[in-house]
Order: C-alpha cells, then sequence, then structure tokens
C-alpha cells in the first residue's frame, strides 16, 4: 500500500469502530499517553465512559492474529442538538494516514443522526495537524481560551454549524 493512500484514509479497511468497553481501557491508555497536549488518564477515561451524555468508541484493525490491533479512539457528548468532540486521539505509529478522518466521519454522522446541528471543542493551538483535520470538516475558529491546557497552553475554540 502506497503512503499516498494511506495518507487519503484508503488502504485500512477493513477498520472497524465500535463502543469502547472497560475491557478496552488499559489499551486504550499508552495512546492517550502519547499526546503531548493533554493526555487523559484511566479515571479520566472511565469517568467519561459512565457519564450519561457521553459516547466513547475505538477504532482497531483486523490483524493475523486473534486480537485487533487498536489504533486510535475517540469521546464526546452530545445533549440535544448540541455535541462537543472531547478526545480524539490515534497511535503516533499511524497518524497522518487518515484515520482521524475517518473518526471524524464517524463522530459527524452519529451525531447528525441522533439530531445535532451545532458542534464544539477545544483544541490546542499549537496542534497544526488537528486544527487542519478538524477545519475539514467545517470547523471554524470561534475564539480562544487562554491557558486551557494545564495552566499553561492556549486552546483554540472551535464550532461547526449545520443548517
Amino acid at each position: 500500500m502506497t503512503d499516498q493512500k494511506k495518507k487519503n484514509g484508503e488502504g485500512w479497511d477493513p477498520v472497524t469502530i465500535r463502543r469502547m468497553e472497560v475491557e478496552d481501557v488499559e489499551r486504550v491508555l499508552p495512546i492517550a499517553a502519547e499526546t503531548p497536549y493533554n493526555p487523559w488518564s484511566k479515571k479520566m477515561i472511565l469517568e467519561e465512559m459512565a457519564h450519561p451524555f457521553s459516547y466513547c468508541f475505538i477504532i482497531r484493525q483486523r490483524t493475523g492474529s486473534r486480537e485487533a490491533l487498536l489504533l486510535g479512539f475517540l469521546c464526546f457528548r452530545q445533549i440535544g442538538e448540541e455535541s462537543e468532540l472531547l478526545n480524539l486521539c490515534i497511535h503516533p505509529e499511524f497518524r497522518q494516514q487518515g484515520l482521524g478522518k475517518k473518526l471524524m466521519s464517524f463522530y459527524i454522522d452519529f451525531c447528525e443522526k441522533k439530531g445535532a446541528n451545532k458542534y464544539f471543542l477545544e483544541v490546542n493551538i499549537s496542534n497544526a495537524p488537528a486544527i487542519h483535520l478538524y477545519h475539514l470538516f467545517g470547523f471554524r475558529s470561534l475564539g480562544k481560551r487562554k491557558n486551557f491546557y494545564q495552566g499553561r497552553q492556549d486552546a483554540l475554540l472551535m464550532t461547526r454549524s449545520v443548517s
């Protein structure tokens, strides 16, 4: 498979996206820890999974072995017509290969089917790849949150509306 195909999100079939289960958390933690911006702890992930308006999913690929390769995860909340993307993280070895696009497509489609038409997220202002990804899906800058991450780094507040 060519690098160009991976960058366009092709060549990852059969990847599957499914609800995150408690048994997945130990495999999700190393991916969450790899983000330099705001790594989630086990407690944070478990609390988010238990939240009544929250949805957490994993993306994985079947390999020749019995256990699927965990590629990344996604957590968001939806209340009525509004959704907030809380975390989207791809394993460092598989970044810039179209998997973030697959998760974003899944996220938007899932939320639209449940009636969402307004989306919000915060992203570290220095996370250019994520900002680019969100722009591809129609998110626009709404403002900044000073010192949002660990009291040191600014967040860019982004929104997307569907008419």
